[in-house]
């Protein structure tokens, strides 16, 4: 029996298109739908999150998940990574190094935000590095006249911003915690505060006045919310 989007707690946010907000830390993952195949934007938090994910993925997509993007490496977004084996992962640049040089700093992350050790333990463990890394755009063929085009959008939030864009007849674009409705947007120590105002411009040219889009954390908004968060951003932190 195939569930829809809403009986597996997802949002439908056009054809093909959804996510869904995580308990916890309220992250967002994306599901991107094409012919035969799936594209997941983010992991989730933990390997037992990242199965879950994974399941409710092949159920709306009758198969398994081909393609999997990482927005930025922080915990709660890459975590359910080693849960998607098989897949191909996408990041932008220096994400590898992250994962190679920085696991230990994830895991206390993590575990400083609330994931029991044991968790963040396996999942730190079992981290592998993306397979492909973006330095500028990738466009995605996903079948069935279904694309979606990575952008390495930053630095801003970290050094290692990706958004995801899937054209139709509206614009779907996944943001990463470039954007947060739920609460004021997180500059922790890998943030680079002045450059982020600029990622916000990239990512409204990349997605234009009428596109949807997609919060790291919180609720779907649109271009006039993320012109006001660029803005707010750019006074906050003393930058044009």
């Amino acid at each position: 029996m195939t569930l829809t989007w809403e009986e597996l707690g997802w949002e439908r946010l056009a054809a093909g298109i959804g996510r869904c907000r995580l308990p916890g830390w309220d992250c967002t993952v994306g599901l991107v739908l094409g012919e035969g195949t799936a594209l997941m934007v983010d992991a989730g938090s933990s390997l037992a999150e990242g199965a879950l994910l994974r399941a409710q993925a092949q159920q709306l997509a009758g198969g398994r998940v081909t393609h999997l993007a990482l927005t930025h490496p922080h915990f709660d977004h890459v975590f359910g990574v080693p849960a998607f084996a098989g897949a191909q992962v996408y990041a932008a640049v220096g994400v590898d190094a992250v994962f190679a040089h920085e696991r230990e700093e994830l895991r206390l992350d993590a575990i400083r935000n609330g994931l029991p050790a044991a968790e963040a333990d396996e999942a730190a463990d079992a981290l592998v590095p993306p397979g492909h890394q973006v330095s500028g755009e990738w466009t995605l063929d996903l079948g069935g006249a279904r694309q979606a085009l990575l952008a390495n959008v930053g630095p801003g939030h970290t050094a290692h911003d990706l958004a995801v864009l899937v054209p139709g007849e509206r614009e779907v674009v996944f943001c990463g915690d470039l954007v947060e409705e739920s609460g004021e947007p997180q500059a922790g120590p890998d943030a680079l505060p002045s450059r982020w105002p600029a990622a916000l411009d990239r990512l409204l040219a990349l997605g234009g006045e009428d596109a949807v889009y997609v919060p790291g954390h919180g609720a779907v908004v649109d271009a006039a919310f993320v012109r006001g968060q660029r803005d707010g951003l750019a006074a906050r932190f003393g930058v044009s």
